[in-house]
């Protein structure tokens, strides 16, 4: 009972689970702003009206996501002074920069064009309203990036001096945070991975509405455009990860030897991919594993006979750098969140080629449970973005930040199990709710789908007085 009301324990299970289901809001957030930029400045080029409804259709799901992820993430900071204040202590000055920077540029940017953008339909003329979409989009995603940074630097630290007498991490290089190697990998990585996710949700709608019948004109270049973006992003994430592992060898390679579960240095054939991998119970040495030769290898090194650093070998290193005790993360959990990450990003994109396949040429596919393969395909992507963060902060363990502070010394001293697991059940309920709430919503406006445009254009006068375009009508939120 004591270890089920071990705050230190609870503090890591509130955390993570706030966490994820926060960034179930995120991906979708950047990757809807941006396809609603792109669709919104398609009807301003064409003044085709069937994407002046998808401007709006997708756009209303975009605002329904954003406003949950505004609520659940303010959550977030404050569990930092709640139950993590001895992490905010030690490294409050240089972690709270690049939060500052996203709340003070990024976000306000964010929610100032996101308003002149609603509130601008009929009032600003055509251009100027597009840039507000699309300097949104560019703010989320600027968003994205500081948020990156300061968890980069619980990967990398860098950019800092330890006050001895104060005990703490202080800031030397705010150039050196924001440009942190980590960082650097990360962002694009998780940036393209964001547009699968969306890409997946309007997918989903897409076929939704085509199964029945429904709004052809609109649905079928929306999911053209998707799964096209889906192939496309999930060849760049593919791409970026490479670099981001990389990165991952260089500044955390007992992440990488958990990933693969690999106990010893191995170099060459030696260092192979492990498809399945059994262990013994302790987590010291391996029992049964199918590899793929050379392959660990040149993912680590881009050499084939490179050599990469075991389990075993590098606790023996940290043992002698950092004095007792057990550096190595969970493995299972890393091993099979690495997996999972990559064997779902795959699934969503061999489903998006075979869409592209089946609707070639405008045709259908001629069995109606394919369109529903479309549907319920939506959180592939997304369960391998959340498998993606999952490793990434488990694999730094027992880490809060790599080499500085222990996750162990970083909960707060005076907080007890019983305060943490209330402030637990009541986030729980608080958020089931919400998912509730968010799922109904975005639910409803997808199913609805898009509706025809009725309100006067703002330009009406200038496009009919100039004969470039007949007036189109647009809309207000």
């Amino acid at each position: 009972m004591q270890d089920l009301l071990d705050p230190l324990i609870l503090s890591r299970w509130q955390f993570g689970l706030t966490t994820i289901y926060h960034f179930l809001f995120v991906p979708l957030t950047i990757g809807l702003a941006t396809t609603t930029a792109v669709f919104q400045t398609v009807w301003v080029r064409t003044n085709k009206e069937k994407y002046l409804r998808l401007t709006r259709f997708i756009g209303k799901i975009f605002l329904i996501n954003f406003a949950m992820g505004v609520v659940t993430g303010i959550v977030q900071e404050f569990q930092f002074g709640m139950n993590w204040s001895d992490y905010s202590r030690f490294v409050g000055d240089v972690f709270g920069a690049p939060l500052a920077m996203e709340g003070l540029l990024a976000f306000f940017l964010e929610a100032t064009f996101i308003g002149l953008w609603i509130f601008g339909w009929n009032r600003l003329p055509r251009r100027v309203h597009l840039a507000t979409i699309w300097l949104t989009a560019v703010a989320s995603i600027l968003s994205a990036y500081f948020i990156i940074a300061a968890n980069a630097f619980m990967q990398n630290p860098v950019g800092y001096q330890i006050n001895e007498g104060r005990g703490r991490a202080e800031l030397t290089d705010i150039w050196a945070v924001v440009t942190n190697k980590v960082a650097l990998a990360a962002f694009p990585h998780t940036i393209v991975a964001c547009f699968m996710v969306s890409a997946a949700l309007l997918i989903a709608v897409a076929c939704y509405h085509l199964y029945r019948n429904q709004h052809l004109d609109v649905m079928r270049p929306l999911l053209k455009f998707s799964l096209w973006t889906m192939v496309g992003a999930g060849i760049l994430t593919v791409l970026t990860g490479d670099q981001l592992g990389l990165a991952m060898v260089q500044t955390q390679p007992m992440k990488m030897a958990a990933a693969e579960a690999l106990y010893t240095t191995s170099t060459g054939a030696d260092a192979s991919f492990s498809i399945f991998t059994l262990g013994t119970p302790d987590g010291t040495s391996e029992l049964f594993s199918i590899r793929i030769p050379y392959l660990l290898s040149f993912l680590s090194t881009h050499t084939l006979d490179g050599t990469v650093e075991g389990i075993n070998d590098l606790q023996a290193q940290y043992t002698q750098l950092y004095g007792p005790g057990d550096y190595s993360p969970t493995i299972w959990v890393t091993y099979w969140a690495f997996r999972w990450m990559i064997g779902l990003g795959l699934v969503s994109v061999v489903t998006a080629i075979t869409g592209l396949f089946l609707t070639r040429k405008g045709r259908s596919p001629k069995h109606r449970w394919m369109w529903r393969v479309g549907i319920w395909a939506f959180p592939l992507p997304l369960a391998a973005m959340i498998m993606g963060w999952i490793f990434t902060e488990m694999g730094r363990q027992p880490w809060i930040v790599f080499s500085l502070l222990k996750t162990s010394d970083a909960v707060s001293p005076n907080i007890t199990g019983v305060d943490v697991l209330i402030s637990l059940i009541v986030f729980t309920l608080l958020y089931g709710a919400l998912a509730v709430v968010e799922f109904g919503l975005i639910k409803r406006a997808a199913q609805k789908g898009p509706e025809p445009a009725a309100v006067d254009d703002p330009d009406h006068d200038d496009a009919s007085a100039s004969g470039d375009r007949p007036p189109l009508p647009s809309t207000v939120y």
